[in-house]
């Protein structure tokens, strides 16, 4: 259930209209990487996790939650930004005066001018005040949304999701001088970081939470890295030394056109790893059965109910 509180999670103010940055800020708005994503993003990831993970459903709502409220904020702070331009647009006595403006008449604010440059939508469509698309005037779409019904998947996209909201934020803040304005910007940027660290302390609370999903990955092909350009080839730790967490060596392939020759393609392999390979079937077999049981035991018998409503305040 939710509930609105009028009063903005933040105090977001504006010192002066500015439309050129309004039409920017709509990147958070309704762009892909904006508050309304990231909502939608959570909001749709905590039914999966309801029944087996109620936990973290509960961290999943508060923050999608949180999200809306971010998307309040940011929606409040372009109607600031468009100040003086709803009201201009409701003098529909006399469309003449407005053509006036626009070729650079002093008898309307150049405030309307502006908000023509930066987004015909502005006065044409939204008559002073944000839409559902990006700076571009592209409408928001589903397509942003991840949510793959695997916790563990889906925390990790939103771990990528909050890095690229912050840098978002980060070059929105180089575009405008307003310091209330900043001061929003900033206050969104440091939220983003704190979803990012909440969602990657409650993916180390899943176990096993690594490979993704259920099925490990194929012992025999994991550790290759196959050097694919021409150039200089550089090494570090992602193609030499201990794979992280993994308890095995890195094998770099110099030449990858004569080891798929010599290896038919990869069809053969050294006969030493038949001992992993039937390590990663049983762990294949044993996490099916606790990712299916895990759900499977957390539905309840007979009639579904959502809500854990207490009978007796009921009955009273």
């Amino acid at each position: 259930m939710f509930y609105h509180v009028k009063d903005l999670q933040f105090n977001a103010r504006v010192s002066r209209p500015d439309p050129r940055f309004a039409n920017i800020l709509l990147e958070q708005f309704g762009g892909e990487n904006g508050e309304l994503a990231a909502a939608m993003q959570y909001f749709t990831q905590a039914f999966g996790a309801k029944m087996p993970h109620p936990d973290k459903y509960d961290m999943l709502m508060d923050i999608a939650t949180e999200e809306f409220s971010h998307l309040e904020i940011v929606g409040a702070t372009i109607q600031m930004l468009l100040k003086g331009v709803n009201g201009e647009m409701k003098y529909a006595a006399d469309s003449e005066e407005i053509m006036q403006v626009m070729e650079g008449s002093e008898k309307r604010e150049s405030i309307i001018h502006a908000a023509l440059t930066a987004n015909p939508h502005f006065p044409v469509l939204s008559t002073g005040g944000p839409r559902l698309a990006n700076s571009q005037g592209i409408p928001w779409c589903g397509s942003y949304i991840h949510s793959n019904g695997d916790l563990t998947v889906d925390l990790r996209s939103n771990l990528a999701s909050e890095s690229r909201a912050k840098l978002v934020y980060e070059h929105l803040m180089k575009f405008t001088d307003d310091p209330y304005v900043k001061e929003t910007l900033s206050f969104l940027m440091t939220r983003e970081v704190a979803h990012y660290k909440m969602f990657e302390a409650a993916l180390a609370t899943i176990e096993p939470n690594f490979p993704p999903a259920v099925l490990q990955a194929d012992p025999r092909f994991t550790q290759q890295y196959f050097n694919l350009s021409n150039g200089n080839n550089f090494r570090g730790p992602w193609n030499e030394g201990q794979m992280p967490g993994m308890g095995k060596e890195w094998e770099y392939i110099e030449d990858p056109i004569d080891h798929i020759k010599d290896t038919q393609g990869l069809s053969t392999q050294p006969k030493d790893m038949d001992d992993e390979i039937e390590e990663a079937k049983k762990l294949d077999i044993e996490n099916s059965e606790v990712k299916s049981n895990e759900v499977i035991d957390s539905e309840p018998e007979g009639t579904a109910q959502w809500s854990d409503y207490d009978e007796s305040e009921k009955e009273d």
